[in-house]
């Protein structure tokens, strides 16, 4: 292969087009492949791309080799395809396991297929899901797709589990499930481990007991402190709780939270030419070609028939597997309670869009009660927690009270969507929940005066 270089003809800025040095061919690409040159930010195929056939792309970049003659054609050939060979596959952050048996022959022999993603603001962007989808779609262009989109920004793996049923599940059985939580599980929620195995685990369970034919991919993304574990020789709790889960149902795994530690660490492209935590599209593209490279190893056959996945006892008896988001309206409350959609652009602190019309269960009056009766053996709720968000008392069933304080580290600006657990682990019944909305602490420097429910989350 030639050495690494920009291409004459481009008068792109340098970061748009620019050399390696010590390129080390990107593992998740294999060479039987011939990738096409991809612009690092649009994803276009460049212009001049018709004139130069035999350019591979390794995350974006040129690599550029002498246009073969018809004599050498036969070696080159021999050569794609004992790298492929050697090569296809041997991507150590590429997880098989079990891998995708289903998915593909419903695709091909009934030429349907739902394909559902779910995960926080890395699915919801215009990233790795609509190039997985363009994917699937060149695989199988006779099959017509349902895409089920249920991204959510800055939700972890527990507001995951209570959203599943009613963003995901009640779309239709799904073929194909692809789950991401590692990033915000890790930065947004700080989850220990118990709490990462039971919001990842409950969604991995739910998903398979209501479709046992479903296949499922889980991608760890990445974010410096997922990087800096594995720099340091450990994983990072939200990963090593994943990977728990995945390993105990036999589910692949794309580590691109390894994958791109790696290709930092040996110069091959840096943080900002991948985008960050919220990847560029050169950062979506290397994940995309992850997710190809899966599917070549896993899809060589397409006949015969579906069969279930098995689903062994559950890591953690007490995990979400059966969660549900109940509406605010199924409680019963004192005045100083009410159900409202808020006057959003009264209130102090930016908020999304995706919460604009919803109604809310809301007081911003100390000590008044509002009870909630349900049946299961968890309870929480997710909330809006902006700067004026303040500290809720609850209890169960007449037990002693305690307190949540609803504000997160990012509700400074921001209505910051999160869920709040107040019981699990509970016996499974019927059960009663009571909360409170507490003064200000003393000496509390912000409002801290306010308690918005979107909904209660129940399993």
């Amino acid at each position: 292969m030639a050495t690494p270089r920009a291409h004459p003809q481009h008068n792109h800025r340098d970061r748009d087009c620019q050399p390696l040095k010590n390129f080390k061919p990107n593992r998740s690409l294999s060479f039987f492949k011939a990738y096409w040159h991809l612009h690092t930010f649009d994803g276009d195929v460049c212009n001049h791309e018709r004139n130069t056939p035999w350019r591979y792309s390794t995350a974006g970049f040129h690599f550029v080799t002498k246009p073969p003659t018809m004599r050498n054609y036969p070696a080159i050939a021999f050569f794609l395809f004992v790298m492929g060979s050697l090569w296809a596959g041997a991507n150590p952050n590429i997880h098989i396991r079990g891998g995708l048996p289903n998915a593909a022959k419903v695709f091909n022999q009934t030429e349907r297929g739902h394909v559902a993603f779910i995960g926080g603001s890395i699915t919801q962007m215009n990233g790795y899901r609509p190039m997985v989808v363009a994917s699937l779609k060149k695989r199988f262009p006779s099959t017509k797709f349902t895409i089920t989109s249920a991204g959510l920004s800055s939700t972890c793996s527990t507001s995951g589990a209570f959203r599943l049923r009613e963003q995901v599940l009640n779309q239709g059985p799904a073929d194909l499930i692809y789950v991401e939580f590692a990033v915000n599980d890790d930065q947004d929620a700080a989850h220990d481990r118990t709490a990462a195995i039971r919001g990842f685990e409950g969604i991995i369970r739910h998903i398979r007991t209501h479709n046992p034919k479903a296949d499922i991919v889980a991608t760890y993304f990445v974010n410096p402190n997922l990087m800096d574990h594995y720099r340091k020789g450990s994983v990072a709790t939200s990963i090593a709780a994943h990977e728990e889960v995945t390993r105990h149902y036999d589910i692949p795994v794309i580590n691109l939270a390894r994958e791109i530690q790696q290709q930092l660490d040996a110069g091959n492209m840096t943080w900002q030419q991948f985008g960050g935590v919220h990847p560029a599209p050169l950062g979506n593209r290397h994940c995309a070609n992850m997710h190809e490279e899966l599917m070549d190893h896993v899809w060589k056959n397409t006949e015969g028939t579906t069969k279930d996945h098995p689903v062994p006892e559950a890591l953690d008896k007490h995990c979400y597997d059966d969660g549900s988001w109940i509406a605010p309206d199924h409680a019963t409350f004192e005045d100083g309670w009410h159900v409202t959609v808020p006057n959003w652009s009264e209130i102090k602190g930016s908020f999304r869009k995706d919460y604009a019309k919803r109604p809310f269960l809301v007081t911003e009056t100390p000590e008044a009660i509002s009870k909630l009766k349900f049946e299961g053996n968890a309870i929480g709720a997710f909330v809006l927690a902006g700067p004026d968000a303040g500290r809720l008392s609850y209890r169960i069933d007449h037990s002693d009270w305690s307190t949540v304080d609803l504000y997160h580290r990012f509700s400074r600006g921001l209505h910051y969507p999160r869920t709040v657990m107040f019981g699990s682990g509970l016996p499974d019944g019927k059960h009663t929940l009571e909360l409170k909305l507490l003064p200000p602490a003393k000496g509390s420097k912000r409002p801290a005066n306010a308690a918005r429910i979107m909904t209660f989350a129940v399993n």
